[in-house]
Formats: C-alpha cells, structure tokens, sequence
C-alpha cells in the first residue's frame, strides 16, 4: 500500500516547480474568471431564478465543480498519456516492484491536489465578489468525491490514447458538453425533457446537483449514489488498465 507515496510525490514535486511560475496560476484562473464576469457580473444580472437565489450565488458553485473537473482530468489524462508514449517513464512505474493498484491511487490523489487547487483559487474569489456563496460539509465533500472521479476519469483517458492529440479528443467530445450542459451554468430544470435522459447520465450534473445543496434531499441522495458509483467505476476500469498494461 505505501507503493503509491513515490508516485505521488513525483507528481507533486512536478506541480511545485508549475506553482513557482506566476504565469501557471493565472492561467488556472482565467477561463473561471472570464465564465465569472461574462455570466455572473454582465448576463448573471438580468436572469432571475425560480428559486429565488441570485445569479452569482448560483453560479459559483457550479464553477467549483467545472473547474475541479477540468483541472483534476486533465491533470492526470495529459501526464499518464506523456508518460507513457513520450518520456517513456510510466513504463519504469510497470517494471519496478510497485502494484499497478498503487500506481492508480498516486495518479488519482495527485489528480485530487490538482482539482482542489484550482477549486480554492474560485472559492476565494467567490469571497470576494458580492454575492451570498459559503461553503459547507456537503460542499466539501463533493468537492473531494468530484475530483477523484474525475482524476479516475483521467486515468482511464490516459491509458486508452494513442497520441497526445487523442487526450484533446477526448476533452472536446465529453469534458466540453459536461461543462457547459450539466447545470453550471444554468439549472439543469430549463433544459427540455426530451435532452434530460442524456444530461441526467453525465456525472458533472449530480456534482452541480449536490454541490449547491445545504442539506442532503431526496434529490441530493440520488445524486450523492450517483456519483459514488461512478467513482468505484472509474477507478475499478483505471486499475485494470494499469493491471494489464503491456504496452
């Protein structure tokens, strides 16, 4: 089980040297940023919702949740797909007397940091704009459960690319469409009942739903089962990638 602490901190010393570059931590904020003005501070004023809370309010949240997403996938799909087609050194990790089970949860936790970094630079900007946004227990607890699903997620996009392009595919044709069409923007409630069925599948969907609640509902509940069932999925088909690697 401590096989997986080398991996881990090879990925964490490699997101140290990025965190030293101002540049790097600019970049991880401007596209929730410009989402942020363009949405919650110029449209977010003239949308009123049925539910009686403020654009902006609902907005963030569902931010924390696209951003996670974004950095804790893409995190761990780019360095596993590099790794193993161009440095060569996922292939070290496969010869050396380390679990492919342990390999799986470096990846995943250092996908986690990721996400969760990211996801702080939001927060403290939602502290910041005037709006109603707080944090609580379910908040947090989404958070973490979003972040590994979507780091397992990335495992999975990592392991089955062929080429670095490949890892871009996969982003425009499932990462994309869940950013946008999974209630971050707007509730998933307005979107016609025919297109339902499909949102309803996408996992960013239960993460917004739950993500926004204070208390866990009905609602909540399911999304909550939801998201933990795709979280054992996604791992469960990361670790046998990894187990019957022979690339």
């Amino acid at each position: 089980m401590t096989g997986w602490y080398p991996v881990f901190i090879k990925e964490m010393l490699q997101f140290k040297r990025k965190l030293l570059r101002l540049g790097y931590i600019f970049s991880a904020m401007m596209a929730p940023i410009i989402y942020l003005i363009t949405f919650g501070l110029g449209l977010g004023r003239t949308v009123k919702l049925s539910e009686g809370t403020d654009y902006l309010t609902f907005l963030l949240p569902g931010l924390v949740a696209m951003s996670s997403m974004n950095n804790s996938y893409s995190w761990v799909a780019s360095s596993l797909n590099l790794s193993r087609l161009y440095f060569k050194t996922f292939q070290v990790y496969i010869q050396s007397p380390i679990k492919p089970f342990s390999i799986m949860i470096g990846e995943v936790l250092a996908g986690m940091v990721k996400g969760v970094f990211a996801s702080l630079l939001i927060i403290a900007v939602g502290f910041v704009v005037p709006s109603k946004f707080s944090i609580n227990l379910i908040f947090v607890l989404t958070l973490l459960l979003n972040c590994f699903m979507f780091a397992c997620l990335g495992v999975i996009t990592g392991m089955i690319t062929k080429s670095h392009e490949d890892t871009a595919t996969y982003s425009n044709f499932f990462i994309m469409p869940m950013a946008f069409f999974s209630g971050t923007f707007f509730s998933v409630e307005r979107i016609p009942m025919i297109f339902k069925p499909v949102i309803y599948i996408m996992p960013l969907t239960h993460t917004n739903i739950l993500i926004r609640k204070t208390f866990i509902d009905m609602d909540g509940a399911v999304s909550l089962c939801v998201i933990i069932f795709y979280c054992v999925i996604f791992f469960v088909i990361g670790s046998n990638l990894m187990k019957k690697y022979s690339e």
